[in-house]
């Protein structure tokens, strides 16, 4: 039960992210630092029905708005100064959990990495936080999840659009730094991908993310990857269908 409670505050941290962008568009930070340390900025707790029926309350971080379609209640507590205060969502599960992984967590990056989700206007930082937030939280090291590698997503891009049609789909994928696209072979082949020299972000070789000297794929279900770890936009095309308009657009963030 305790480990469920776990994943249910990890699983807040995706609707908070939301409502943190709209405090980090309006420059509060300082504001809120100071009104933190002054026990002046309202804090609330999220109301959630479990699986088995019980209705619990989890802290939401202060100043952070109630969600869009949940029912919150305000907190009356008072807290200590910001330099002596972790996050009442970290304090919480910390007092909630009674077992080994409690004891082993590295509660001050725990805290951080709550921080970085709610206050992040970065979306791929924001990803990458909740990503080791939740992998602390099931009892992974703060070395493991601080790795690069731990974060990173693996998209996927048809060649060939179900209807047959001479097309990647999607034609224009965003991804963050880190990221890997896996190219899978569709429909109307033989394809491959070739990105433009010209059109790649600088210091990139783009013999080094490209199906060179020729190189295709036909068969239904082959793929080809490629990690991106340079931020920018990068244009790429099929060889024997370049004529026929089939392009594509990678934005690496």
């Amino acid at each position: 039960m305790m480990f469920k409670k776990a994943l249910a505050l990890i699983g807040l941290i995706g609707t908070t992210s939301i409502a943190a962008e709209t405090i980090h568009k309006k420059n509060l930070r300082a504001e809120a630092s100071n009104e933190e340390m002054s026990g002046d900025m309202e804090q609330l707790d999220l109301e959630l029905t479990l699986e088995n029926g019980d209705r619990e309350l989890f802290p939401l971080l202060p100043g952070v708005k109630c969600p869009t379609g949940h029912h919150c209640r305000a907190r009356s507590d008072a807290h200590p100064a910001m330099s002596q205060m972790q996050s009442p969502m970290a304090n919480s599960l910390k007092n909630s959990l009674k077992t080994p992984l409690a004891m082993q967590l590295d509660w001050s990056e725990f805290d951080n990495t709550l921080q970085t989700v709610v206050t992040s206007g970065d979306r791929c930082t924001r990803r990458a936080a909740m990503k080791r937030a939740a992998g602390m939280a099931a009892g992974l090291s703060a070395a493991t999840v601080m790795k690069p590698a731990y974060a990173a997503e693996t998209k996927e891009v048809k060649m060939g659009s179900d209807s047959g049609l001479l097309a990647f789909v999607p034609q224009k994928i965003k991804i963050c730094k880190g990221d890997t696209i896996t190219w899978i072979m569709n429909k109307a082949g033989p394809h491959n991908v070739v990105f433009d020299e010209d059109a790649i972000p600088a210091g990139v070789d783009f013999e080094k993310i490209s199906m060179v000297d020729g190189e295709q794929i036909g068969d239904e279900g082959e793929t080809f990857s490629r990690t991106f770890d340079t931020v920018g936009d990068y244009a790429y095309y099929c060889e024997p269908h370049r004529g026929a308009g089939m392009n594509g657009m990678v934005t690496v963030a």
